[in-house]
């Protein structure tokens, strides 16, 4: 069987990463969406990344779907999406699934959300829609 660890190693081994530094440079570009992947209570205690937009990872591959009922057209579009988490994990298996989906400009921040307080940049308050 293989463990999470394993799995995360592997999803790592063919996506692209970026460091904290070179994903704040991209906050609030037009073309570029930063995705948080955590769940809401997580949302609720840390907050969200500037302009971030909240996809639960477990309903990742029906919101990239456009055969899903829960398509999310962001992801038809022609941006760049970073997916984070709380460390790095969620994110990099996310952005494999996506890159197998066929999102072409999909990458993780290396960290996560740790990664990036630890650096200190800020957060915003979440706010559920």
């Amino acid at each position: 069987m293989k463990g999470y660890k394993e799995l995360v190693a592997e999803a790592e081994a063919v996506i692209t990463t970026v460091t904290v530094a070179e994903a704040a440079a991209q906050v609030g570009k037009a073309d570029v969406i930063f995705v948080d992947l955590r769940g809401d209570m997580e949302l609720a205690h840390t907050g969200i990344i500037p302009g971030a937009v909240h996809v639960a990872r477990g309903i990742l591959e029906f919101v990239i779907d456009p055969a899903s009922p829960y398509y999310n057209t962001m992801f038809g579009a022609a941006k760049t999406f970073i997916f984070y988490c709380a460390s790095g994990g969620r994110s990099a298996l996310a952005a494999q699934r996506a890159q197998e989906m066929g999102l072409e400009r999909v990458t993780q921040l290396d960290g996560g959300l740790k990664a990036w307080k630890e650096a200190g940049y800020g957060l915003d308050p979440y706010q559920k829609p």
